[in-house]
């Protein structure tokens, strides 16, 4: 701690040794002392992105806050963004300054979630995401190898990626995409990515939305994107251990585990450089073809939403 009155950055910090959460093995000293360590790391993958967290409070379930509470310090930047699906404006943080990120790890913000636009314009997104997510069990090596057909789509359209650990069981991977194209169109070609992915290894890899159609394969989920948020890079986890979404170098992915990378093995790991930007590629224009692909594939939440009333509608029928 800097000074004995328990403040850092002017951030009051409060309750530090207090467990985290049921099962994470942790205090809320950690994650402050954390994230504090990493700041130089995690800042650039939140700044100028409007915000969502997921908080824990002793006792109570973890949950997603995406509007600041009234009582946040007028210092923290806000930016308003309105929710077609709650049809109200939501306010949200812009998770700028060392300062900013203190008072959310105090507010116990264990993770940190940013949208794929940065304010500048919401209706462009800066990055490409596919997040590989494994059947239940001890599957991280099944996202592995879905993680590498996906490199090998976007190899064969003429893209290249970053991967990182969600810090969960799955595998995410970024692609910085040129500055320009639409919302829709990124979406179409996150869309045809993962249907190319899947079509490499239909035995391993599957774009079923619906968790009962995809047989025990990796689900390529293409759904991130728009105004969707993902999990940053150097973000912590609330799971046990509190793991943290860490980037792995391609030759290296075989290689670890999710639990590899947690609030305590990570601020070594980036005290001398940042290995997300070191491995991100330069931002890439969109091949027309992918777009065009990815544009007559429906998209995935709507055909699953479709597909579960045709199926309740066969078994009203049958039953």
């Amino acid at each position: 701690m800097s000074g004995a009155d328990g403040t850092r950055d002017g951030v009051s910090l409060t309750n530090l040794d207090q467990p985290l959460s049921d099962g994470a093995d942790a205090t809320k000293r950690d994650l402050v002392d954390y994230l504090d360590a990493v700041h130089e790391r995690i800042l650039p993958r939140l700044r100028g992105r409007p915000l969502s967290v997921i908080r824990v409070r002793p006792g109570q379930p973890p949950f997603m806050q995406k509007n600041l509470p009234k009582y946040t310090p007028d210092w923290v930047t806000r930016t308003p963004v309105w929710a077609e699906a709650s049809h109200r404006e939501i306010s949200y943080a812009l998770c700028d300054d060392r300062r900013t990120l203190l008072w959310f790890a105090n507010q116990r913000a264990v993770e940190y979630h940013p949208t794929l636009a940065t304010i500048d314009d919401l209706h462009r997104p800066t990055h490409l995401v596919l997040d590989l997510d494994p059947p239940e069990g001890d599957s991280f090596a099944l996202a592995v190898a879905a993680a590498r057909l996906v490199r090998q789509a976007l190899a064969d359209a003429g893209l290249a990626g970053a991967v990182k650990t969600s810090g969960a069981k799955g595998v995410h991977v970024f692609v910085p995409v040129e500055h320009g194209a639409t919302v829709e169109d990124m979406a179409a070609a996150t869309r045809a990515v993962a249907a190319r992915a899947a079509r490499l290894d239909p035995a391993l890899a599957t774009t079923a939305f619906i968790r009962e159609d995809r047989g025990g394969r990796v689900f390529v989920d293409s759904t991130r994107a728009g105004g969707a948020t993902v999990v940053a890079a150097y973000s912590p986890r609330l799971r046990p251990g509190v793991p943290v979404s860490f980037p792995v170098d391609w030759a290296d992915l075989g290689d670890v585990t999710p639990a590899d990378f947690t609030i305590r093995t990570v601020p070594a790991l980036v005290a001398e450089r940042d290995p997300w930007a070191e491995r991100l590629p330069a931002p890439q224009p969109l091949p027309a073809d992918l777009v065009a692909e990815g544009h007559t594939i429906p998209v995935a939440r709507v055909q699953a939403m479709h597909e579960g009333k045709r199926r309740a509608r066969a078994r009203r029928a049958a039953g």
